[in-house]
C-alpha cells in the first residue's frame, strides 16, 4: 500500500472495457477506482458523485469524446483544478499537444504500461497535494496580512484620534496660562513659570498639529496651498535657535548662493508652504547637525537651474546599515531619542509641495550632503 494514497479518488473513463480492467487492475490496490463508460456519463457523474482525485481519460469515446469532456471539466470552476491524464492510442505530436493546451497534466499512449501508469498517477497525486498545501499557506498569508492591514489602518485610526482629541485640553491650558499672566506683574517668578508653561503648550500644539498634517500627507488629503517662501529667511531662523547649541560643539554654517558667500538682505525663493519648509528644513538641518563631528561645518548652498536647488552638506557619513533605508519611516541609528521620523517627513513633505529629496554619502571625503529640489515660483 502507497503511504496516504489509499484516500485518493481516481476516475477511469473509457468505452472499452479492457482498458477499464487493466487501469483498474493497475490502480485499484492502492487507490479508490471509480469508472465510467462514455463521456456523456462521465460527467453526470463528476457533476452528482464524488469528486475524483485525478481523471484518466480516453480521447476516442462515442457522443462526447475525451477532448470535449476536458474541456468542459476545465471551463467549470469547481473541476478546472481536477488533474486529467489523457490515456489514448492517439499518440502523435499533434494529439499530445491538444490534450495539454486543453489542460491536461500528462498523456500516456496506449497499450499501456502497468508500472509507468503506476508512477505518473502518484507523481501528479503528489503534485497535486503540494499544490493543495501551498494555496492553503498562501490562504492563510492572505488571511493574516488582512489582519495585519485592518490593524494598521486602526492604529493610524487611532492615533489620529488621540492627537485630534488632545488639541481641546491643551488649548485650554495655554488660554488659562494666557489669562492668569495677564493679571501678574512683568518679572514675577510665577509669571516666568507660566511663561514657560506657554512655551511648552505651543510646542506640543505645534507637534500635534504637525502630526495631524503629516497624516494627511500619507493618505493624500493635505490641503496644500503653494506660495513663495524665503529659504534664507528660514535658513537664519533655524541657525539661531539651534546657535546655543552650535557653539557647544563648535559647528559653524555658511550659505553660498551659486557657489558665492550670501549677500546681505538677498533673498531665495521656492514654491510651497512656510510652515511647512521651515519644518523640512528644520528637520534636515537638526539632522546634519547631529551627524557632523565638532569643530567642523555645515555648508548651505542654494543655486537656480532649471528648479530651485538647496544642498545642505555636513561632514559625516550615513551609516552603511542604513543608506537603503534612510528616508523610511521609523529609522534611526545612533541617536538615544531618534523617532526614525525626521528624515521620512522632510521627504514627505518635499513630495507634498511638488519636490524631491535625495543624498550622497561619501566614506572616501567623509561628508553627506542633501538635496532637495523645488519649483521655482512665477514672478
Amino acid at each position: 500500500m502507497i503511504d496516504n494514497m489509499n484516500k485518493y479518488k481516481i476516475l477511469i473513463i473509457d468505452d472499452e472495457p479492457i482498458n477499464l480492467r487493466a487501469l483498474g487492475s493497475v490502480l485499484s490496490k492502492d487507490y479508490e477506482v471509480i469508472i465510467a463508460k462514455d463521456g456523456k456519463s462521465a460527467l453526470n457523474l463528476v457533476a452528482t458523485g464524488p469528486m475524483p482525485d485525478l481523471i484518466l481519460l480516453d480521447i476516442m469515446m462515442p457522443i462526447v469524446d475525451g477532448y470535449e469532456v476536458c474541456r468542459q471539466l476545465k471551463q467549470n470552476p469547481i473541476t478546472k483544478h481536477i488533474p486529467i491524464i489523457f490515456v489514448s492510442a492517439m499518440d502523435t505530436e499533434i494529439d499530445e499537444a491538444k490534450g495539454f493546451e486543453l489542460g491536461a497534466v500528462d498523456y500516456i499512449a496506449k497499450p499501456i504500461c502497468p508500472s509507468i501508469v503506476a508512477v505518473r498517477v502518484k507523481t501528479q497525486l503528489k503534485l497535486m497535494s503540494a499544490y493543495k498545501q501551498l494555496e492553503n499557506a498562501y490562504n492563510e498569508l492572505e488571511k493574516k496580512n488582512t489582519v495585519l492591514e485592518e490593524m494598521a489602518v486602526l492604529q493610524e485610526n487611532v492615533g489620529h484620534i488621540t492627537r485630534h482629541d488632545l488639541k481641546n485640553p491643551l488649548n485650554g491650558i495655554i488660554s488659562v496660562t494666557s489669562l492668569l499672566m495677564d493679571e501678574m506683574e512683568d518679572g514675577s517668578p510665577h509669571k516666568i513659570l507660566l511663561s514657560n508653561v506657554e512655551i511648552a503648550g505651543y510646542q506640543m500644539l505645534d507637534m500635534i498639529n504637525s502630526s495631524l498634517d503629516l497624516y494627511k500627507m500619507e493618505i493624500g488629503t493635505y490641503d496644500y496651498h503653494p506660495d513663495q517662501v524665503d529659504v534664507i529667511t528660514i535658513f537664519n531662523k533655524i541657525i539661531l535657535e539651534t546657535k546655543v547649541h552650535m557653539d557647544t560643539i563648535n559647528i559653524t554654517t555658511e550659505i553660498l548662493i551659486s557657489g558665492k558667500p550670501l549677500p546681505e538682505g538677498d533673498s531665495f525663493l521656492i514654491q510651497g508652504e512656510y510652515l511647512l519648509c521651515y519644518s523640512m528644513l528644520a528637520n534636515l538641518f537638526k539632522n546634519a547637525m547631529e551627524s557632523a563631528p565638532s569643530d567642523s561645518p555645515i555648508i548651505i548652498s542654494l543655486d537656480y537651474k532649471e528648479k530651485a536647488i538647496i544642498k545642505i552638506s555636513n561632514k559625516g557619513v550615513v551609516p552603511i546599515k542604513i543608506r537603503t533605508t534612510f528616508f523610511d519611516k521609523f529609522v534611526t541609528m545612533g541617536k538615544n531619542n531618534g523617532t526614525g521620523l525626521g528624515t521620512y517627513s522632510a521627504k514627505l513633505m518635499a513630495e507634498t509641495q511638488s519636490g524631491s529629496i535625495h543624498f550622497d554619502t561619501s566614506d572616501t571625503t567623509n561628508t553627506t550632503t542633501l538635496t532637495l529640489q523645488f519649483l521655482i515660483p512665477d514672478y
